[in-house]
């Protein structure tokens, strides 16, 4: 492991791999990283390669559907990581060491457009489905209605979650509100463990295009700011719990989108607690980085700059925009993958 790396890890950092390869995972295992998470663009990009030809060909000989087989190979996938990480989860007792599982993306699908109701309840099933036997997993449910309702249910049961595709405060009061009451409801507090994904430079983007009225001191930091001022309110609320395991924020899309960004952009900004979930690329441009990284995740910019940001960002427009793209960037990948094991299908039946 680089110094670097060393020292965003030793300023309280978790590192995360937004990857599942498992090639990558080892890769990343021996750069620090402490956990992985999953989706489906990450799964079609493994089974693009060909690798998993022989598994696939075998769910085709046993009669698999598309979508049986899509699902398998991704249950498949992440167990395989999970496998990799079970020695941290097993070190931290359960604070460490997660794959996180994304349930089926194609219930909040617009043109499907199912009933509130019954995407809650899809949910409900789904996540308690896959998270069944699988003590390092993490059940990904996007913060939408259907997916904030289901949340107190979800951990009533005692299936950890990563709640997703969080871009304002709002969102995460309410997902973090409903959780907690699931919490209450269970028998102890011994094995409650939540995750709250803010996605961070997709903000910068949106403010580059739909705010470019900030200041360039400011412009870019939107993102940031954001995530530091749910991560405070993330710490404030948990502190008197009395939880044994961390209820934490994962720091999610912290990759740069401009080129002129170093890519340690937002590695560097939200360092020293919690988790970060970067892509393969970012970790290890940090490795590379020659960085000594400490604690700036409390480290707020000037005030004129919050004030700035305060006065220009419509946070409530921002979440409408960024969630209708959201959702669209969440089941379009699925529909993707499901395409492309239909091809294999095709291939590897004649």
């Amino acid at each position: 492991m680089s110094d670097s790396l060393i020292s965003l890890i030793r300023c309280g950092t978790k590192l995360w791999l937004d990857s599942i390869d498992p090639v990558l995972v080892e890769q990343n295992i021996d750069l620090g990283a402490t956990g992985a998470t999953s989706n489906p663009i990450i799964i079609t990009n493994l089974l693009k390669t060909g690798r998993f030809d022989a598994q696939i060909g075998n769910l085709i000989a046993a009669g698999k559907d598309v979508e049986e087989i899509a699902w398998a190979m991704t249950n498949t996938l992440v167990k395989s990581a999970q496998t990799a990480f079970q020695g941290v989860w097993n070190e931290t007792g359960g604070n460490d060491g997660y794959v996180s599982f994304e349930l089926d993306p194609l219930i909040e699908d617009v043109e499907t457009n199912l009933p509130h109701q019954e995407r809650v309840q899809r949910y409900i099933e789904l996540g308690k489905y896959w998270s069944s036997g699988n003590k390092n997993r993490m059940i990904k449910v996007p913060a939408t209605p259907a997916g904030l309702d289901a949340l107190e249910e979800l951990t009533a049961a005692g299936v950890p979650l990563n709640v997703t595709l969080i871009f304002t405060e709002r969102q995460y009061k309410i997902a973090r509100d409903h959780v907690w009451r699931g919490a209450q409801q269970l028998d102890n507090l011994d094995h409650f463990k939540s995750v709250y994904s803010i996605f961070v430079s997709r903000i910068d983007v949106y403010t580059e295009k739909h705010v470019p009225q900030l200041s360039p001191a400011a412009q870019g930091l939107v993102g940031i700011v954001n995530a530091q001022q749910i991560w405070a309110s993330n710490q404030n609320f948990w502190a008197d719990k009395n939880c044994p395991l961390q209820q934490e924020i994962i720091f999610a899309s912290t990759g740069t989108k401009k080129p002129e960004d170093p890519p340690t952009k937002y590695v560097k900004a939200l360092a020293g607690s919690d988790i970060q979930t970067n892509p393969p690329a970012t970790n290890l441009a940090a490795s590379e980085s020659k960085i000594k990284f400490v604690r700036t995740v409390d480290q707020l910019p000037a005030e004129a700059i919050l004030n700035e940001i305060s006065k220009h960002v419509d946070f409530a427009q921002m979440e409408e925009t960024l969630m209708r793209e959201g959702i669209a960037k969440f089941a379009d990948p699925q529909k993707d993958l499901l395409q492309l094991i239909g091809e294999k299908r095709a291939v590897l039946s004649s």
